[in-house]
C-alpha cells in the first residue's frame, strides 16, 4: 500500500437512507418467517467516493465507527447511473453516485448512532 490513506470521512459521504435500506437494517431482528430469521446480519447502505474500493470502504466504516465498535464483514458496492430529468423542456441529468451496502458482524449495530 504505497499510496497515503485516505481520509474515512472522503471514502465514505454519508448513510443512504431510503425505505429499502431501512428494511435492510431490520432484516436482522425480523422473525415474520423462517427465511428472514437466518439473516443475523445487520446491512446499513452508504453513499461512497466513486473511486473507493471494497477494502478502503471498509476500514474508513471501522474507523469513523470505532467508537461502536463495529466489524465489517462484507462490503457490496452499486454504481448508480446519472439519469436523464427534464427541467422546464431542457434535459439535464441526475447525478450518478456509488452506493455500498456493508455487513456487519451479528450484534452490532448503528441504531445509537
Amino acid at each position: 500500500m504505497s499510496e497515503k490513506m485516505k481520509n474515512p470521512y472522503q471514502v465514505v459521504k454519508h448513510q443512504y437512507l431510503t425505505e429499502k435500506s431501512s428494511m435492510l437494517q431490520s432484516l436482522a431482528t425480523a422473525e415474520s418467517n423462517a427465511s428472514l430469521r437466518r439473516c443475523k446480519t445487520p446491512k446499513y447502505v452508504f453513499i461512497v467516493d466513486r473511486n473507493a474500493n471494497k477494502y478502503e470502504i471498509a476500514q474508513a466504516i471501522e474507523e469513523i465507527y470505532k467508537s461502536e465498535g463495529v466489524k465489517v464483514t462484507a462490503v457490496n458496492t452499486i454504481n448508480v447511473k446519472a439519469k436523464p430529468k427534464r427541467f422546464r423542456g431542457r434535459q439535464t441529468f441526475a447525478n450518478a453516485f456509488k452506493k455500498a451496502i456493508v455487513s456487519f458482524r451479528p450484534g452490532d449495530s448503528l441504531d445509537n448512532v
